[in-house]
């Protein structure tokens, strides 16, 4: 089965328990995803990238938006009619 990680860096949980700040750090500021049998287990997120991941998330909702009005029609107006 495949999974969308919404970071770049992952870490197993071997990792993890040998060395969490190690792992942490990693990440650079940025969410580590933490593997259990290659699949995602759940994100460690410093307190300084919660902010980034959200605006990634949010990224993520908006391209879906986005990608779904591409297939509607659209409409012809001019500026005086705004």
């Amino acid at each position: 089965m495949t999974h969308q990680l919404l970071t770049e860096t992952a870490a197993s949980i071997s990792e993890l328990k040998a060395n969490p700040m190690k792992v942490v750090a990693s990440g650079n500021g940025m969410p580590v995803v933490v593997l259990n049998r290659n699949e995602p287990a759940f994100y460690c997120v410093p307190a300084n990238a919660y902010e980034a991941m959200m605006d990634m998330v949010d990224d993520l909702e908006l391209l879906k938006l986005v990608k779904k009005r591409q297939q509607e029609k659209s409409v012809k107006v001019s500026l005086d009619d705004l």
